[in-house]
């Protein structure tokens, strides 16, 4: 059991100051990692036995969601709707949207399915901000070189250069759309300094630059011609005679029925995985964040990549207990606010990159110098009074969700430091891409959370909102420009007794379905076709 401090001795014996001793630690990143990110807690990580990625390594949760049986038959399809589209975009978040919205502008007719609405997604949670090269003395060169560093050299290479490449247009193309961000008395755009950047680079707009991008994208949607299925999850992909991706089975969360989508391009965006909350962490992910994505395009054949690698975000808070893992920008930390243990003494380089700050923060409480509530709750202090102290005012100027927060969990956050603990966060890893967002599926583009290579073993702030419009604004075009090329005779959900054969072949279970589509305890008021949503096994 982790041994620390009670809170209310650490409270009592806290005081704020202006300026506090640098940490002094001379671990190495690779052997703080190795002794204490949960990446590398034992007996966490298995081998896939089936699929393109057999023989992998993959946390043990994600391979069983990998390797179950799909969710309805052929049977399950009789009387059901078809619909016809060019380009299927399913997931409504940022990806998404910047993908729908570019594929219709090129004049693709298209249908965006969302499990539940359009903007319910972790891209209204991101805070901190986008990176993107603007500033003088900036370039992409550096950029790059900082997100291959972060990645610990893991990375794709030619994805993580399109990316930095498109930092600059992406900012543009979203003021464009309506988006605000902080800008100084000139009108020109405030950055800040993203942990493990060599540069300030990162535009915000408060504390809440993916709501403020979400709000612009969902109203961009709601006034194009794009068709938009709500609470509309997807139960499966639809496959032609050659096994290329023809098209989805959605299913309606409000008529209980199954919908069949033809489509000359299908796009993947459904996000991450939090909910799966891996290793028994929190989450800061919203609710439909189950890993769907992954399982779909997996059983249809795409290639996977880094599925032993997730990003645990530093500073999650941990009590209130109700409030759990709900996220605390990076952005804080930029601004100069400490992370103190229960002795008051900063341990770690605030700004080291995320996976080394967060294995830092569970070092000391393993080891006896963290803040303890009670058995479930243990965490270190995020040192706010010392901020406010050093830079009066900042709190309310540049981070009122996080002062929001603070009232939501009874705390004076210019008075009283916020206890923080790392929340499951990110799926570094995901489906394998080109620079167009191309699976190695025919017809099957992945962008967003779904995808890997991007960031290696480790993602940067700022990365991911920079990522989700590049690669979304790229998926659409494309998706829209070659949809001609793909007609489809046939579509079937054939590829699932190639499933279900090799499940029985390898000896695996039959119990489990996928894709999970909400977490274990959601509960629904009716559920008739969707009767048991809230578990994952077949009576």
């Amino acid at each position: 059991m982790t041994q620390g401090i009670s809170y209310s001795d650490a409270l009592a014996a806290y005081a704020p100051c202006e300026l506090r001793e640098p940490a002094v630690d001379d671990i190495t990143t690779e052997a703080l990692l190795r002794a204490f990110h949960p990446d590398h807690i034992a007996g966490s990580m298995t081998q896939l036995r089936i699929g393109a990625n057999a023989g992998d390594t993959c946390h043990t949760e994600l391979a069983q969601l990998l390797q179950s049986d799909g969710r309805i038959d052929e049977a399950d399809l009789a009387g059901a709707e078809t619909l016809e589209t060019d380009v299927l975009v399913i997931g409504g978040g940022g990806a998404g949207c910047a993908a729908a919205l570019t594929a219709v502008k090129c004049g693709a007719r298209v249908m965006l399915a969302t499990k539940l609405r359009v903007g319910d997604s972790n891209t209204v949670m991101a805070e901190g901000g986008i990176q993107a090269s603007v500033e003088k003395g900036d370039t992409p060169q550096m950029h790059f070189e900082d997100t291959i560093r972060g990645g610990h050299h893991h990375v794709d290479r030619p994805l993580a250069a399109q990316m930095v490449m498109d930092g600059p247009d992406v900012v543009r193309w979203l003021i464009q759309q309506g988006m605000q961000f902080d800008v100084d008395k000139y009108g020109d755009l405030l950055t800040r300094r993203a942990g493990g950047t060599s540069a300030a680079r990162v535009v915000y707009f408060r504390d809440y630059t993916g709501l403020e991008m979400m709000r612009v994208l969902r109203e961009a949607v709601r006034n194009s011609n794009i068709d938009v299925l709500d609470y509309s999850p997807t139960v499966e992909l639809l496959s032609n005679e050659h096994g290329h991706c023809a098209g989805a089975v959605i299913s309606s969360l409000k008529s209980c029925s199954y919908t069949l989508v033809k489509a000359k391009a299908v796009v993947l965006a459904t996000g991450g995985i939090g909910r799966m909350h891996l290793n028994g962490f929190p989450t800061s992910n919203h609710f439909g964040a189950t890993g769907d994505g992954l399982v779909l395009a997996y059983r249809l054949g795409a290639r996977l990549c880094d599925l032993d690698s997730f990003q645990y975000h530093p500073s999650g808070l941990a009590y209130p207990q109700h409030l759990a893992g709900t996220l605390i920008t990076e952005g804080v930390r930029s601004a100069g606010a400490y992370l103190l243990n229960a002795h008051g003494e900063r341990f770690v380089d605030e700004l080291m990159p995320r996976d080394h700050v967060a294995a830092a923060i569970i070092r000391e409480c393993r080891e006896g110098r963290g803040i303890c509530v009670n058995d479930d709750s243990v965490g270190v202090w995020l040192d706010t009074p010392g901020l406010e102290m050093r830079d009066p005012g900042i709190l309310q100027a540049r981070f009122p969700k996080l002062l929001q927060l603070g009232r939501k969990a009874q705390v004076d956050l210019a008075q009283k430091p916020m206890l923080i603990y790392p929340t499951l966060h990110y799926q570094n890893g995901g489906v394998v891409i080109d620079v167009h967002g191309r699976s190695t599926v025919p017809g099957l583009y992945c962008i967003g959370e779904v995808t890997g290579g991007i960031h290696g073993k480790n993602r940067l702030m700022g990365n991911s909102l920079l990522e989700i419009i590049s690669f979304g604004r790229r998926a659409g075009r494309h998706a829209a420009e070659h949809a001609h090329d793909r007609p489809h005779t046939k579509i079937s959900i054939e590829h699932l007794s190639d499933l279900r054969r090799a499940l029985t072949l390898a000896g695996l279970p039959m119990n489990q379905e996928g894709p999970l589509l909400f977490p274990k305890y959601a509960k629904f008021d009716s559920d008739s076709d969707y009767d048991g949503l809230h578990r994952s096994r077949k009576e």
